[in-house]
């Protein structure tokens, strides 16, 4: 192996593959509940990807318990989670990967959160 091939071993193992916020190939992973959900999950990506976020929308046809199962296995350091309620209030149901739960959120105040984390090269732990 090369240099650089030797050097994502390194961080692969040193991390267990549980990147910080700042590293992570996917950031942040939109959930929408329901379809009608999905215009208020697509505005909030835009803004994320204006400020260099990298977010995915997860707009399956799936439960929500199978969406949030799989991101974090995949081991996505956010999961925003958006159901009618979240879209009336403006606001987003904040989950982080192996913590559960962290509350709702402004869509503004999350992304001044993530970009504050990532310019200090913060982990979530």
């Amino acid at each position: 192996l090369g240099t650089h091939e030797r050097f994502i071993g390194f961080l692969l193992e040193h991390y267990a593959g549980k990147f910080p916020v700042w590293l992570a190939p996917k950031q942040v992973q939109i959930l929408p509940i329901t379809d009608k959900c999905g215009a208020y999950a697509n505005e909030i990506r835009e803004m994320l990807v204006e400020k260099n976020v990298r977010a995915e929308i997860d707009d399956r046809n799936e439960k929500i318990g199978k969406k949030i199962r799989e991101a974090e296995l995949a081991k996505v350091p956010y999961m925003l989670i958006i159901g009618e309620k979240e879209m009336q209030e403006n606001k987003v149901a904040l989950r982080i990967h192996g913590k559960g739960d962290a509350g709702t959120s402004t869509p503004q105040a999350f992304l001044e959160k993530i970009l504050q984390e990532i310019a200090e090269r913060k982990s979530t732990e």
